[in-house]
């Protein structure tokens, strides 16, 4: 069950970094409120999460999740660009998630 929380932590990591940006420096009231929530949520279940993960995968991941997830928000949901070494580098960020998550108890 901890691999879903940290899942979804990370999932949550994305949701608040996105309506953060939509925030407008926390001046919209809105993504302001969505971003507290999503904070408060993301770091429940991370917490959730280190009850039987080991502190280096569960942040590891977790963040990692948040910069992909925020790294494929901001292509297709802000348009920002997708040039060959940013997807280099987001494709070598997933590749170790894949290894910390095979090095990690179940």
């Amino acid at each position: 069950m901890a691999w879903v929380y940290l899942t979804v932590a990370g999932i949550f990591e994305v949701v608040w970094a996105f309506a953060m940006k939509q925030s407008d420096g926390f001046t919209r009231p809105g993504p302001t409120a969505v971003t507290i929530v999503a904070m408060i949520a993301s770091f429940a279940l991370l917490a959730l999460s280190m009850k039987s993960l080991p502190l280096g995968t569960a942040y590891t991941i977790w963040t990692g999740i948040g910069a992909i997830g925020a790294f494929l928000v901001g292509i297709f949901m802000l348009g920002e660009q997708a040039n060959a070494m940013r997807i280099v580098a987001a494709l070598l960020i997933v590749s170790g998630l894949i290894l910390m998550k095979l090095s990690s108890p179940a």
